[in-house]
């Protein structure tokens, strides 16, 4: 498995849980939806769902990530990113690290779990092998409202027959590396898609865009702290984690916005 991370800049699939307990994770997010409102693209939501941060520390995780990058690592971010049945979202070819303003492009993992069946007709995420190994690319800012990402970053020019879809079933997960190229199309299924996407880092990851940016260590030591700490849910729904999580939102969407070299 690392040997093949480290040569396509991803690896796909790993099983983390049973199909039963992805539909009991799903249960637990659409009752909270029910509550409060769609929390598709929220930033880190284990500061209000103890449950994603139960998935995020899995040990099954957290070894393969430990075989990537190390021992000392943070969980930088949790969000869901959800296509509804039957829409035009769509996810662009980009690379995560464009925009997120870390000062080391090779201490980073994305791990991707489907909480729903994730396949070639709901918009599973497709990689571009070894793209990783060739820096980063020029991102344009496209604006289309149909476009998940924020800025609607986007490469163009993607020899597509080069692309390899990960398709997952609920329980699974895969894992990328932020400079390799990806990207999703619409969800033409009857069922909404949903991924948890969960960002890991090493604890001597800086970052360049913001004094006030936040992770917390879920192995090892963090011996630098170059971030401020998350605070983590009580409970499977923490209502006083809702602000925290609107907080952590805007400040990951600022942070985002600053403009990086690589970027037209």
């Amino acid at each position: 498995m690392k040997k093949y991370y480290f040569t396509n800049g991803f690896y796909s699939p790993l099983r983390l849980f049973s199909n039963e307990k992805a539909k009991k994770y799903r249960n637990q997010l659409e009752d909270v939806e029910s509550q409060i409102g769609p929390l598709h693209y929220f930033t880190k939501t284990y500061t209000m769902l103890k449950w994603v941060y139960d998935i995020a520390t899995d040990k099954i995780i957290l070894d393969f990530i430990e075989d990537l990058i190390g021992k000392n690592i943070l969980l930088y971010n949790a969000t869901f990113i959800i296509k509804e049945p039957q829409t035009k979202t769509y996810v662009s070819w980009h690379q995560d690290l464009t925009y997120w303003g870390f000062d080391n492009n090779q201490k980073q993992v994305s791990a991707w779990i489907a909480l729903s069946n994730a396949d070639a007709t709901s918009g599973c995420m497709q990689m571009i092998p070894g793209s990783h190994k060739k820096g980063f690319f020029n991102h344009k800012t496209i604006k289309d409202s149909d476009n998940v990402l924020s800025r609607g970053q986007t490469v163009n020019n993607i020899d597509i027959d080069k692309a390899v879809s990960c398709p997952l079933k609920p329980g699974e997960a895969s894992f990328h590396h932020g400079l390799t190229l990806h990207a999703s199309q619409p969800n033409n299924s009857n069922d909404r898609r949903i991924g948890l996407n969960f960002q890991y880092i090493t604890t001597d990851m800086k970052q360049l865009k913001s004094n006030d940016d936040s992770a917390i260590c879920v192995r090892g030591e963090d011996n630098f702290n170059n971030f401020k700490k998350d605070i983590i849910a009580k409970e499977d729904f923490d209502e006083e984690g809702h602000k925290r999580l609107l907080e952590r939102t805007e400040h990951y969407e600022k942070t985002i916005r600053e403009n990086n070299i690589n970027e037209l």
